[in-house]
C-alpha cells in the first residue's frame, strides 16, 4: 500500500490514542503509565520522520539492519528498541544502535552483550522475552523456566535488566492472550520486589494493535504498535 501522508498518519495516531486512553480509564490507570512504541519495521525512513513530526520518540524494529539504516544517526530524544530475535553474529551491531533490546532469551546473549557494551562503556536496557503463547513460531523462554532463568541472571554492569516482553496469542481473539499477560505481570512483580539485580525491573512490553487493550488491563507499560499507526506493509525480503 502507498506510504501514508502526514495527515493520514496523524488521524491514525489520534484514533490509537483514543483506544489507549479508554483502555487506561477502564482499568483506572493514568495514561502516562503506558509508553507507545511506534513499530516502524518494514516502513521507510520517511515514515519515521513523519512520526517524529507528530511527537513520536520511541521506535521498534525487528531487524538489526533496518534499525541501523534508520537510527544509526543519533537524534535527540529518539530511542530505538529492537523487538525481534537477534542472531549471535548481529549482537554487536544491535548493541551499537539500540537503546533497548526486548528479545533476550539466553544467558549467552547476555554475556556477549555485557562484553560488547563494556568495550564502549555503553549502558544498554534489556528485557527478557517469554513465550507465553507457547507457540513454536515464537521466540522466548518458556513460562515454566522463566523464574529459574531470571534467578540465574549474572551481574552485568553495562546492562540494565528492565523487565519482561511477550507476544500475544495469534488466534484473532485478544482475550486469549490475557492469561499469558497476567503471568508476565505477576512474574515481573515478584522479581521487582526482590530488589538487587531487579531494582529497575519495572517494564512489561506486551500488547500490539490487536490486543493492546487487554495488555493495558494486565499492566503493560510498553505497547508495540505498527499496523494501527503505519498501516499494512509487505514484508521486505
Amino acid at each position: 500500500m502507498p506510504e501514508l501522508s502526514l495527515e493520514a498518519l496523524e488521524k491514525r495516531r489520534e484514533a490509537l490514542e483514543t483506544r489507549i486512553i479508554l483502555a487506561c480509564k477502564a482499568c483506572q490507570r493514568p495514561r502516562e503509565s503506558v509508553t507507545l512504541i511506534w513499530v516502524s519495521k518494514f516502513h521507510p525512513i520517511t515514515s519515521v520522520e513523519n512520526a517524529i513530526q507528530l511527537g513520536a520518540k520511541e521506535f521498534g524494529e525487528n531487524r538489526v539492519q533496518e534499525a541501523i539504516e534508520k537510527f544509526s544517526t543519533p537524534r535527540a530524544g529518539i530511542h530505538c528498541h529492537i523487538i525481534g530475535p537477534i542472531q549471535a553474529n548481529k549482537l554487536r551491531k544491535a548493541a551499537s544502535v539500540a537503546d533497548s533490546i526486548h528479545s533476550i532469551a539466553s544467558l549467552d546473549a547476555i554475556h556477549k552483550l555485557e562484553s560488547i557494551c563494556a568495550e564502549t562503556g555503553k549502558i544498554l536496557d534489556i528485557l527478557i522475552q517469554v513465550n507465553t503463547s507457547e507457540e513454536d513460531t515464537k521466540s522466548g523462554i518458556t513460562m515454566s523456566e522463566t523464574e529459574s532463568f531470571l534467578l540465574s541472571l549474572p551481574e552485568a554492569p553495562h546492562l540494565r535488566y528492565r523487565g519482561l516482553m511477550t507476544i500475544g496469542k495469534n488466534t484473532g481473539r485478544a482475550e486469549d492472550s490475557r492469561a499469558g499477560f497476567c503471568f508476565l505481570r505477576e512474574m515481573r512483580d515478584k522479581m521487582h520486589a526482590s530488589g538487587g539485580l531487579f531494582e529497575n525491573f519495572s517494564e512489561l512490553s506486551m500488547g500490539m494493535t490487536e490486543d493492546l487493550e487487554v495488555a493495558i488491563e494486565e499492566g503493560a507499560t510498553l505497547i508495540r504498535v505498527g499496523t494501527a499507526l503505519f498501516g499494512e506493509r509487505a514484508r521486505l525480503i
